[in-house]
């Protein structure tokens, strides 16, 4: 057998050309003894079966000669690493993602943990700069006392133990109600009940046990009103007097306010609250009679009842506000 020619295919040839036989030094032989074993094809001389495919070793040698053996087996290895490295390279990528899922993982279990830790509450309380939860409020069982009553402040003697004077009572130079104005006049204070009253009042302060009696005079548009404050022992005295009453309490005149209410008709009324009953003596500073069209004079003694009435409660409100603040009460 001859080994003039290559035993590996080589690149394609056109078609009608032999193979090889034009080749220099080689007098247009066919290889291999012009042998046709393959049923009209000439042995490697004619034209590649598969048209256009690439050569499937680089680096052989073409024009008769032997092939380059050392550059097909390092084409061989260079492809078979580069499988390799394809392999690994795959390999690698898949173990760096399966990395980063557990680190993700990791990261977020311990971020959880970190936010449990620092900053949720706990279900017992909030934790204190040292770590040790707070206390959970305690309350008693026993209830609270009710606040003080201010009545019961102005109902009893014994409680009732805030300095009283006319001037507390009917404080400043004048006092306003529903915007209508009353300039007062003179005030006193008197423990002889019945010296300040008109009638048959004296006589029923006396028999209730007043101890004390309290008075100021107010002027609006030429109206004139006297309201008298009158201290009993007991609520059951005060109101006892208010039912029994008769007569009024007597006008206080001075500063500014001249004689009224005398040999005249005039508006009397009376009232109480708590241990306290409180009367109006109301009229024209001129003298002239009262009637029943007189709005002006019902008004005055309505609005100086209304304030002494405001004025009692407030006392015995001052009082049960600084028992509720005192220790111990």
């Amino acid at each position: 057998m001859s080994f003039g020619g290559p035993q590996w295919p080589q690149e394609p040839q056109q078609q009608g050309q032999q193979g090889y036989g034009q080749q220099p030094g080689h007098g247009q032989q066919q290889g291999y003894g012009q042998q046709q074993p393959y049923g009209g094809q000439q042995g490697f001389g004619q034209p590649n079966p598969f048209p256009g495919a690439q050569e499937p070793f680089p680096g052989a040698q073409g024009g008769g000669q032997t092939p380059d053996w050392g550059a097909l087996a390092a084409a061989s290895a260079n492809r078979s690493r580069r499988k390799r490295w394809l392999l690994i390279g795959g390999g690698v990528l898949a173990t760096l993602a399966v990395g980063a899922i557990v680190a993700t993982a990791v990261v977020a279990t311990n971020k959880n943990n970190d936010e449990s830790k620092n900053g949720g509450g706990t279900p017992t309380g909030t934790v204190s700069p040292t770590g040790t939860p707070t206390p959970e409020p305690t309350f008693s069982s026993v209830a609270p006392p009710p606040p003080p009553n201010p009545m019961d402040y102005i109902s009893d003697p014994r409680k009732d133990k805030a300095p009283l004077s006319a001037e507390g009572l009917f404080p400043g130079k004048q006092l306003t109600m529903n915007k209508r104005p009353y300039k007062k006049g003179a005030t006193s204070a008197t423990n002889n009940c019945a010296s300040v009253t008109q009638g048959g009042l004296g006589a029923v302060l006396k028999k209730n046990g007043c101890q004390r009696v309290l008075r100021a005079t107010y002027v609006k548009d030429g109206v004139a009103i006297t309201v008298g404050v009158a201290v009993f022992p007991s609520e059951a005295a005060a109101l006892k007097a208010k039912t029994q009453a008769t007569g009024g309490i007597a006008p206080l005149v001075g500063a500014g306010v001249g004689d009224f209410c005398h040999a005249t008709v005039c508006l009397r009324r009376s009232n109480s609250i708590g241990r306290y009953a409180y009367f109006t003596q109301a009229g024209f500073a001129n003298g002239k009679k009262v009637t029943k069209a007189d709005q002006a004079v019902f008004q005055g003694s309505d609005d100086l009842g209304t304030f002494a009435f405001n004025q009692i409660y407030a006392r015995g409100r001052a009082q049960a506000s600084a028992a509720a603040g005192a220790p111990g009460e």
